[in-house]
């Protein structure tokens, strides 16, 4: 079968659209613990600030759970363009709140509406089911998490380069009192600037693309503007034909099926659970990397610098970008996504072990737990085409935004329990000190047996 070229320039659109979400995301991870000391809510005892920071964080991730199923009901009947370009333009906005926040609470705030702003995430990959076929999907799905380690890369170096300028800078923005007062804007707005111009740049060029929106446009232009008499009058007699008339039900919105509704489908149903699997263990492993690269080797850790971390990260990020422009598509193409989401979800279990103990041969695990971690990046590009396949034609935006709410909600729940049970297993002891590795390696076989049953 001939694969059918992709829409270049839309594909470029909504991906850059798709950008703006890890930019935005990440840009404060650098500046983040320093952001909370100086709002003083911690009242000098630094050991609460992890505590804030992480409120911070999860607010991000609760508010965008919140809100991305209603994204996406929203696009099956107003359209994707005009929900998909509010996104980034919202984004800007709370970037720049955010920046220009010196209270606790208005960085909470601010953070809970970049959640909300960045919760129709879910219909850019609606947006991207439509724009292809069965031939050439996966080539477009392969492309999003290379597109995600870019702005991975992007936001916290940009946080961490722009933040407190009038410090890093004296002789150029020391003078400038406003730099003083707000250390944290520069590196937000250039995270806002970003985003506005994903806003701009689709609001001009993005096309619709839900089938009821495009009708009805087409509908539009070709019906005149002048009408006899006859065809003024309407008959209240019977409803037209479609086809006789084109502005028939084909024309209007198709109600899309309730969440329940949606939810009966048994296939749809393992599908989203084994999301939220897949989610929670990504981001529990996510969340161990620097706390045990960075915790002593005799607290259990791996006693690394920040500076030995931030090179493995930077690895990582690397070897994620290579992977997924190289090997991704071939896989999925061989192999198909379910099969390709079950090998690769495996993995969790090797990479998890490979916390567990610090020996010297420690160099040579930490690259082949970088390996297994690009590997496992496959699963999320495979999990989301089953959604796609599993999703009814006309409640395509609301199942993905059902599959972004179970993934947000997860997310936000997998770093307040790896963290905590990552704490008691150094205080108790438990199995060596690994409870947190056992538990997670326990969950990990549960999702594996939810996987094995996604439909083929």
């Amino acid at each position: 079968m001939e694969t059918t070229p992709l829409p270049k320039f839309q594909v470029f659109l909504t991906l850059l659209i798709q950008l703006s979400e890890p930019v935005t995301g990440m840009v404060i991870y650098p500046f983040i613990t320093r952001a909370v000391k100086r709002t003083g809510i911690t009242e000098g005892d630094e050991k609460r600030t992890g505590y804030y920071a992480g409120v911070i964080e999860s607010v991000f991730f609760i508010s965008e759970s919140l809100s991305v199923y209603y994204w996406g009901r929203a696009s099956d009947f107003y359209g994707r363009k005009p929900i998909l370009v509010i996104g980034p333009l919202g984004l800007s906005l709370a970037m720049l709140s955010f920046g220009l926040s010196q209270s606790f609470w208005g960085m909470v705030i601010s953070r809970a509406a970049m959640g909300v702003f960045n919760g129709n995430i879910g219909v850019s990959k609606t947006v991207m089911a439509e724009y292809t076929d069965e031939t050439n999907r996966a080539d477009a799905f392969t492309l999003m998490p290379l597109v995600w380690t870019i702005g991975a890369t992007m936001g916290p170096a940009l946080g961490g380069v722009l933040a407190a300028p009038a410090t890093r800078w004296p002789h150029v923005f020391g003078k400038l009192a406003f730099f003083t007062d707000y250390p944290w804007f520069l590196s937000c707005s250039a995270a806002g600037l970003l985003a506005f111009i994903a806003f701009a740049l689709s609001s001009w060029g993005l096309k619709e693309t839900l089938p009821s929106k495009i009708k009805q446009n087409k509908t539009s232009e070709s019906t005149p503007l002048l009408l006899n008499d006859s065809e003024a009058r309407p008959s209240y007699g019977s409803l037209p034909d479609s086809s006789e008339s084109g502005i028939g039900s084909s024309c209007s919105p198709e109600a899309a099926p309730s969440a329940r509704a949606l939810l009966g489908d048994s296939k749809l149903r393992i599908t989203l659970i084994s999301m939220g699997f897949l989610a929670f263990t990504d981001m529990s492993y996510q969340v161990l990397i620097p706390l045990i690269y960075s915790t002593s080797i005799s607290a259990g850790g791996l006693g690394l610098s920040p500076y030995q971390v931030g090179l493995i990260l930077g690895i990582f990020m690397f070897a994620n970008g290579v992977w997924n422009w190289i090997v991704l598509t071939p896989i999925l193409k061989k192999f198909g996504p379910r099969k390709t989401v079950i090998v690769t979800y495996t993995f969790f279990l090797s990479a998890f072990r490979a916390f567990m103990g610090v020996t010297p041969l420690v160099w040579a695990i930490l690259i082949l737990q970088l390996f297994v971690s690009s590997v496992i990046i496959t699963a999320f590009n495979a999990m989301h085409l089953l959604v796609v396949m599993n999703a009814p034609r006309n409640a395509l935006g609301s199942v993905n935004g059902l599959a972004q709410m179970v993934s947000s909600g997860t997310r936000g729940l997998a770093p307040v329990f790896s963290s905590s049970l990552f704490s008691i297993s150094l205080e108790s002891r438990i199995a060596g000190g690994h409870l947190v590795e056992i538990v997670l390696m326990g969950i990990t076989v549960v999702g594996i047996y939810c996987i094995s049953r996604l439909p083929h």
